[in-house]
């Protein structure tokens, strides 16, 4: 089982201030993790590349690409929205993140690995055609699973959400091509404030309440996202692999343990054995207990690698 990891040191190089949820001890409290457990050694690294415009511009409108590299400042920070600024870093780690999704897609279709973690930042999946936001500048998973459409040709391409915000973005990008499944648990109500109303046969939303456990998230796991992708049989599948759902995030309420992040991707690795010739590409998204988001994505990593 070849398992690759990408990231890139410039990921850790974006920050928004000093009391910002999304820093770079995040992404050092990941790898920092699969190291301590002596995963890394199981894993072939790889630098993650930048992101072309021609990938970025698959899912995103040119005039929010051209907006991003303009903002990019010198010094200090420019705001994108509210939650969501970049710092004389942030361009390139934005590039990075994209540009690690579209190389994993490339590896684990031409045989280079079978599975693929990006431990990259900024998130990606809030990220709307137009905008950014909710943290996120580009959407990685997207470019990736676009990549994989345009470039690899393929017809059926599954994205698994179990970050606890609903991929909001993400649905925006795919929601009328039914090539591509997309799967979210997600808190509700809560940021960003859509998803519940929505979906269709390709699309497979599954809003929660706060409080939410294990029994009742992987109960929404079996029960209204494996029939859908058993029927729709991926070709590839991506995750977006967002932590914050754990009991101990400070952003959001439902209660998931460690041990839930090993049984979901368990689930998702089955579900790739049987129709994706085990593929999967999976990225980085949400979680900001530096504890927890280490612990869980050990969990996730473990079993991607089997």
């Amino acid at each position: 089982m070849a398992v690759v990891l990408l990231t890139h040191p410039d990921c850790a190089r974006h920050e928004m201030g000093a009391h910002h949820p999304e820093s770079p001890a995040r992404l050092q409290a990941v790898l920092g993790a699969l190291e301590d457990a002596r995963v890394l050694g199981h894993l072939r690294e790889e630098e993650a590349p930048r992101a072309s415009v021609e990938q970025l511009a698959r899912v995103h409108h040119e005039v929010h690409i051209d907006f991003v590299h303009e903002s990019a400042p010198e010094s200090d920070y420019a705001w994108l929205d509210p939650d969501t600024s970049l710092n004389p870093g942030s361009l390139a780690a934005s590039l990075r993140a994209a540009g690690a999704v579209a190389r994993a897609t490339d590896l684990v279709l031409q045989g280079g690995a079978t599975r693929a973690f990006c431990a990259v930042r900024p998130p990606g999946h809030h990220a709307t055609p137009d905008r950014a936001m909710g943290f996120c500048v580009f959407n990685n998973v997207a470019v990736g699973a676009a990549h994989a459409l345009a470039h690899h040709g393929l017809e059926r391409i599954a994205i698994l959400d179990f970050d606890v915000h609903h991929g909001n973005g993400t649905e925006d990008m795919f929601r009328d091509d039914p090539r591509v499944m997309f799967c979210s648990t997600f808190q509700h109500p809560y940021y960003p404030f859509c998803g519940a109303d929505s979906g269709n046969d390709h699309v497979i939303n599954v809003p929660l309440p706060a409080m939410t456990g294990s029994q009742g998230f992987r109960a929404a796991v079996e029960r209204h996202w494996m029939p859908a992708l058993e029927r729709f049989q991926p070709q590839l599948v991506f995750v977006s692999a967002g932590f914050d759902a754990h009991r101990e995030d400070p952003l959001a309420y439902l209660q998931l343990e460690d041990e839930d992040y090993d049984w979901v991707t368990r689930r998702i690795v089955a579900l790739a054995e049987r129709h994706a010739g085990g593929r999967i590409v999976s990225t980085l998204e949400g979680g900001y207990n530096t504890a927890s988001l280490s612990r869980s994505a050990l969990e996730h990593v473990r079993a991607l690698g089997g």
